[in-house]
C-alpha cells in the first residue's frame, strides 16, 4: 500500500499528482468527505505517511452566497481541521494548498509571513485552514495563484474564444503569474524528497508578473489567433455582476524562500507555450 494519499484526486491538481505518484491511493468526495468528522476518523489510514490535500471549495463567487459560504466553511476549514487532527494523532505529514486570495493584494510581492488580509469569503476560509495546518509539527503549505492544469481554466477559455474568432475583453489591472499544475507537483515532490524544513512556501511559475489581459495576448500569439484582446478594469468587469467576490489586484508571490532551498521554478512563458501547443493538438 502506498504511503501517499491524494485527497481531491479528480481536480486539476489531484490528477497531476496522480500522474507523479502513480501508486498513491486516491480519494475524492465520493469516497472520503473530509468535512465529516466520522468519515475521516473511520477512514483506513493504515500505511499512510503523507496526505496530499488537493481538496477545496474554490468557487470564489459562489462562496459569497449563503449556501456557498456554508460549503466553503465545511471543506476549507472544517475539512482541513479533520485532516489536521488525524495527521497530528498519527504523526503524518500534511501537504496543503493555499492561495494568494488570503491577501488583499495591497503589497507586492506577497511573502509567506505577510499577515492574512482576505477580501472575500473564499479567501477567509482558506486563511482559517492555513492557520490550522501551521500548528501541525509536520506540514507543508504551498501558497499559489492562477492555477492551470487539466480542467476548466483561463487558458482553455481563451483558446476556445480565439478559435471562434471572438475578441474578448479581459481584466488588465490584476497582476500575477500563472502556476501550472506540473510546477506545483514538481515543488511538492522536491519538498518531500529533499526533506525540506516544514513550513509555508510560495510556489508559482517564475517570470515577469503580468495582467490577465497580457496573458490572453500571449495565448493568442502562441496559438496564432488574429483576434484582439481588449483591456477592461476589474471594476468594469464586475459592474454587471453584483454578487461577485472582490479580487486582489496584486497576486504576485515572492519566490525567494523556495528558491533558497535550491528549487528553481520554471518560467511561466515556457510552460504556457508548451501547454498551448498540447491543447491545439487535441
Amino acid at each position: 500500500m502506498s504511503e501517499i494519499l491524494i485527497i481531491g484526486a479528480n481536480g486539476q491538481l489531484g490528477r497531476a499528482l496522480h500522474e507523479q505518484y502513480k501508486d498513491a491511493r486516491t480519494v475524492d468526495v465520493d469516497s472520503l468527505d473530509i468535512s465529516k468528522v466520522e468519515a475521516v476518523k473511520n477512514f483506513n489510514w493504515t500505511g499512510t505517511r503523507v496526505i496530499l490535500n488537493a481538496a477545496a471549495y474554490t468557487d470564489v463567487d459562489g462562496a459569497e452566497t449563503t449556501e456557498g459560504q456554508k460549503l466553503a466553511q465545511k471543506v476549507n476549514v472544517e475539512g482541513v481541521a479533520n485532516l489536521a487532527e488525524v495527521a497530528k494523532s498519527k504523526e503524518l505529514t500534511l501537504v496543503h494548498m493555499s492561495t494568494d486570495y488570503v491577501f488583499d493584494g495591497s503589497k507586492t510581492p506577497h511573502t509567506e509571513d505577510e499577515p492574512y488580509s482576505p477580501l472575500n469569503v473564499y479567501g477567509s476560509t482558506k486563511a482559517e485552514g492555513d492557520k490550522i495546518v501551521t500548528k501541525l509539527p509536520k506540514h507543508y503549505i504551498l501558497r499559489t495563484s492562477w492555477v492551470i492544469g487539466d480542467g476548466k481554466n483561463f487558458v482553455r477559455t481563451m483558446l476556445e474564444l480565439g478559435k471562434k474568432g471572438i475578441s474578448p475583453s479581459v481584466v488588465a489591472d490584476q497582476i500575477g503569474r500563472l502556476t501550472f499544475t506540473s510546477e506545483l507537483v514538481r515543488a511538492i515532490d522536491y519538498l518531500l524528497s529533499k526533506h525540506t524544513p516544514y513550513s509555508t512556501y510560495n510556489i508559482t511559475n517564475d517570470g515577469p508578473p503580468i495582467s490577465w489581459a497580457d496573458i490572453a495576448r500571449e495565448i493568442f500569439k502562441e496559438a496564432g489567433f488574429e483576434g484582439l484582446i481588449k483591456n477592461i478594469s476589474t471594476t468594469e468587469y464586475l459592474k454587471d455582476k453584483p454578487r461577485s467576490a472582490k479580487r486582489p489586484l496584486n497576486s504576485t508571490l515572492d519566490l525567494a524562500k523556495i528558491k533558497a532551498t535550491g528549487f528553481k521554478p520554471h518560467d511561466w512563458r515556457e510552460d504556457l507555450r508548451d501547454y498551448v501547443k498540447q491543447e491545439l493538438k487535441k
